[in-house]
């Protein structure tokens, strides 16, 4: 079973991945499927991981990012057919720092 602890390195560990790709701009991000895939799928990955926080860690460290992560991944997910580029590129260009940094924080301060 995976602890709170691995779940946030899961989250780090995605947007770094996605900060690797999305630094080559919104235009290639528009542009190549490849780029687009990656980072959806890291976004993905970032949601199952704030999905799998234990009830105990979101009482401890509440924060609507969690919950922000979680919806997103549905989206991508269950509501493919109605995801919004824009919305994508604004998620990757705002919340992705906040909930890396919220993570890489927690992790940190745990140790």
């Amino acid at each position: 079973m995976r602890d709170d602890r691995i779940r946030l390195q899961d989250i780090v560990d995605a947007a770094e991945a996605i900060v690797k790709y999305s630094a080559r701009g919104r235009e290639a991000f528009e542009k190549d499927e490849l780029i687009q895939t990656w980072i959806l799928h890291h976004l993905q990955i970032i949601g199952e991981a704030a999905r799998g926080l234990s009830p105990d860690f979101r009482e401890q460290h509440p924060d609507e990012i969690w919950a922000g992560a979680v919806g997103m991944r549905d989206i991508l997910v269950h509501r493919y057919f109605a995801i919004d580029p824009d919305a994508i590129w604004e998620a990757v260009q705002g919340s992705l720092a906040h909930i890396k940094g919220k993570a890489q924080a927690i992790l940190v301060g745990e140790k």
